[in-house]
Formats: C-alpha cells, sequence, structure tokens
C-alpha cells in the first residue's frame, strides 16, 4: 500500500467496463462526491474489459488515486485534488473471469457503466456465449445479463441501470440492440429476452469533460503536494455535464448524483443538450480556429488573450451560435460562459492545427446548421460564420503560414478538390465547394446570397490578410 488514504466498506453498486482516465477522472470522481454528499452509499468494481493491459498498477495502489482538476471558475484559476476512494477492486474479465462473473449475482448491484470507445458498443455476428468472456462489449454485456437473470429467476425487480458513456449518439439505445440481436443469434430463452427489455433500463447519455490523464512532466511536483507516491493521478478541467436521458424515475432517485450538486442532468430528451454542445462548444473551436492559426496563434489559449481573435470567437458564440439553440437563453448563455471559461484554461495547451483535423467534415456537422437555420428564422446569413466558411477555404487553399507549409490532415477526396480548385477566381471557387452535395448533402448554392457572403470575406482575406480581414469584420 502506497498511501494511508483509508478506503470505506460500502457495498458495490456500480460495475464499470473500463479502466481509463476519463471514467475514472468522471464517473468515478461522481461517484466518490455522492458517496460524501448524499446517502448513495455506493463503491465501482472496475472491469479490465480487453485482454491486453493491466490493472496492476491500481491494485498496487489499493485503486486509490487522486483526481486532479485544474482551469478556470467562475472567472478564477480553480485547483482541487481529490482522492478518490470509491473504487472496490480491478480485475481483468479475462484473467479473472469467474470473478468477474460471480458479480451477475451480487445482490447490492444496480448499475452499469462502461467506456469501451466508439467502436465498442459494435454488434459482432461471429461472437459467441461460449466465451468466457464474449468478445465484443455488447457480448459481454448480454452474457453478463443471462448469467443474472439465471441467477434472480427473472426477477424484474433484480434488472440493472445500464449508463454507457462511449461517445456516440444513442449510446443506450444503441447498446440494447445489440444485446438483443445477441440473444436471439444465440437462440437464448425468450423469457430472457423479455427480462432483458423489461426489467433493465437503458440510458442514453451525454458526457463533457476534457481529462488529459497522468501529468507526468509535472508528476513529481505533484506528488509532493498531495503527499503520498500517486502513479495514476488524473488530470482534467474542472467543467463537466452528464446528461442522462431516461423515462424511468428510479434512475435519478437511485443515483443522485444532482442531489450531490454536481453538473448531472436527468431528462426525457437529451437532443437540446447535444445540440447546445456540438454548436456552442464544438461550434465555437471549428468556426474561429482557422483564422487564429491563420493570424499567426498556435493554441486556444493563445487566441484567448489575443484581443482581436477573441472579439470575433465572442462575437461567434453569443451574436450567432447561441440564439439558434432551442434552449431556454439563459441556460445557453451560462453553458457559453463556461466554454470560454474553458477555452481559457490556462493548464491545457490546446494546439490550434491539431483541432483542424477534418474541418470540413466539423464544419458540416457543428456550423452549417446554425448558417441554415439563422437563414430559415431571420432570412439574414450569419455574418461572423459566413467568414469562418472562407477562412475554411483559405487554410485549405493556402497550405504556407510565413513561409512555412503547414500540415493539412483531411479525407482524401476534400484534399484532390482543394488540389485540382485553388488556382480557380474566388466566386468560381466559393460556387465550387459550396455546390459540392458529396461535402454537404446538399447544394448550399441554392442559399440566396451566401455565395456573395463567403466570397467577400474570401476577398477580403486575400487583401488584407488574415488578422486584417478579421480587424475589419469586427469593427
Amino acid at each position: 500500500m502506497i498511501t494511508k488514504i483509508q478506503k470505506k466498506e460500502r457495498p458495490t453498486k456500480i460495475l464499470q467496463f473500463g479502466e481509463g482516465n476519463f471514467l475514472r477522472a468522471f464517473v468515478d470522481y461522481m461517484v466518490d462526491v455522492a458517496n460524501e454528499v448524499t446517502e448513495f452509499n455506493g463503491n465501482v468494481q472496475i472491469v479490465k474489459a480487453v485482454p491486453f493491459g493491466s490493472v496492476e498498477l491500481l491494485e498496487k495502489q489499493d485503486c486509490v488515486y487522486t483526481v486532479l482538476l485544474r482551469g478556470k471558475k467562475d472567472g478564477k484559476v480553480y485547483v482541487e485534488n481529490r482522492a478518490i476512494t470509491c473504487i472496490s477492486g480491478a480485475i481483468c474479465a479475462y484473467e479473472d473471469y469467474d470473478e468477474y462473473a460471480a458479480f451477475a449475482k451480487n445482490d447490492d448491484l444496480r448499475f452499469i457503466v462502461s467506456n469501451t470507445t466508439e467502436a465498442g458498443i459494435v454488434y459482432d455476428e461471429s461472437d459467441k456465449i461460449e466465451l468466457c468472456p464474449p468478445n465484443s462489449y455488447p457480448g459481454k454485456l448480454t452474457k453478463f445479463l443471462y448469467e443474472r437473470f439465471k441467477a434472480t429467476g427473472g426477477s424484474l425487480d433484480r434488472g440493472l441501470i445500464i449508463l454507457p458513456v462511449e461517445l456516440i449518439d444513442k449510446n443506450g439505445q444503441i447498446l440494447k440492440e445489440c444485446c438483443i440481436k445477441l440473444a436471439d443469434l444465440w437462440e437464448l430463452p425468450n423469457e430472457f429476452k423479455s427480462w432483458l427489455t423489461s426489467a433493465n433500463t437503458f440510458c442514453n447519455t451525454l458526457v463533457d469533460r476534457i481529462v488529459t490523464g497522468y501529468p507526468k512532466d509535472e508528476a513529481d511536483a505533484l506528488k509532493k503536494d498531495i503527499g503520498w507516491d500517486d502513479n495514476l493521478i488524473a488530470a482534467g478541467e474542472p467543467f463537466a455535464l452528464w446528461v442522462i436521458e431516461t423515462n424511468n424515475p428510479k434512475v435519478a432517485e437511485e443515483f443522485p448524483l444532482d442531489a450531490a450538486n454536481l453538473p448531472v442532468i436527468f431528462t426525457d430528451n437529451l437532443e437540446p443538450y447535444r445540440e447546445r454542445k456540438v454548436r456552442i462548444l464544438n461550434g465555437a473551436h471549428t468556426a474561429s480556429v482557422l483564422a487564429a492559426y491563420l493570424s499567426n496563434l498556435d493554441t486556444v489559449g493563445e487566441m484567448m488573450e489575443d484581443k482581436t481573435l477573441r472579439t470575433f470567437l465572442e462575437k461567434i458564440v453569443y451574436e450567432e451560435l447561441a440564439p439558434m439553440v432551442p434552449l431556454p437563453s439563459d441556460e445557453v448563455k451560462i453553458f457559453a460562459d463556461s466554454v470560454m471559461e474553458r477555452f481559457e484554461n490556462p493548464f491545457i495547451k490546446h494546439y490550434l492545427l491539431s483541432i483542424s483535423l477534418n474541418s470540413t467534415s466539423k464544419f458540416k456537422v457543428r456550423v452549417l446548421p446554425t448558417i441554415l437555420e439563422t437563414y430559415k428564422k431571420t432570412g439574414a446569413l450569419p455574418k461572423y460564420l459566413c467568414f469562418s466558411f472562407a477562412a475554411l477555404i483559405v487554410f485549405y487553399t493556402d497550405g504556407m503560414r510565413n513561409g512555412e507549409p503547414y500540415e493539412i490532415s483531411d479525407d482524401a477526396n476534400v484534399l484532390e478538390f482543394f488540389a485540382n480548385t485553388k488556382s480557380l477566381e474566388v466566386e468560381e471557387l466559393v460556387y465550387n465547394f459550396l455546390s459540392k452535395v458529396e461535402f454537404w448533402k446538399k447544394d448550399l448554392t441554392k442559399i440566396p446570397e451566401l455565395v456573395g457572403e463567403v466570397a467577400t470575406a474570401l476577398n477580403s482575406i486575400r487583401m488584407n490578410t488574415m488578422r486584417g480581414a478579421v480587424e475589419r469584420s469586427i469593427s
């Protein structure tokens, strides 16, 4: 035992598939807080769901570690060190299969949480129930639930609440569909199939927190600060959001994270919250970083300290993105303010060139919907988002900053398009780009004045440099 931090014995209520930094700094952090300030009184059992890697370091530290949250909060620099003591153990589903499978009979177990990456929730028709465990995560879960069904005699009150946090749309629904398909594939009893869908609650979720992981460059100093040799420090930002979609009132009653003043929202419709995140947080990144990079800035932090680019970003967020989010304006304003604080985080160095990856497809998902909706509702085009469209074209056609080439990462068809069209006159280039149905799923030249608005901005950039054009746009 490395630390003298004491753990409290509690019933194991949560089985967690995954031991990575995000789960430990997000889900386990919240459970730890809830144990302290509510009557939740539940621990987490970690299951390593892949055959490679090890939980040896977790075991060596008795599954105790520090979550380090650093950033801006309420306008001030915020630092929090919290020792997480809610993890009862960590096992490997492959090496410790019998111990893992025994949790299916655990009377205290109420929740399953997972983060098996976006590729983890997939239907694998080659998976087999005879495997110990099955290969895929849905296979593991289906077999686990079948073992619980048999152990409990199919009792309807012994089902589980399943909370996947994988970053895919409708994650709970897709996971449920995979389990149903596997139950059919494996020819499991109809009684189990009925129990699977009626006794268990699969929740769609939306999660948000930047977790940078183990801060190796600062580890020695941080260990002195916390007072022990913690080799599992999980660093992240203070901001967090967990939206849990369910029509089952028992979920919020049994998992009272919101009662612990944690940023958890229980709702019967998470789509407005997803739209808020995509349009404001992700949209702000995509709409601003290319102009910032071509204005000779390298990180989000530098952009926030630059008066011109910060003003450009603020106009994008508060004047154009936020008004089109389908939630109460005060809620949207609070979220937008939090986004600005997150961008100001002095502890995270977020490189603009890294964010530029696949900017065309990101623009289609994150920014274009606001342009289209603004025009539909107001009959006018959002000035700054149209400028960001022009900045996107310049980024892909120039390829040079201050005489030095920069890397452009995108799909081959996007790169090929710009290689073949970059020498065209401005209006023709813009027209060809906006008419590319392959990129946008529609012909954007059909939107009155959009070609002209983007071409005007592009001409301004060519004539005045990116920084000069941004200054003109915000004046």
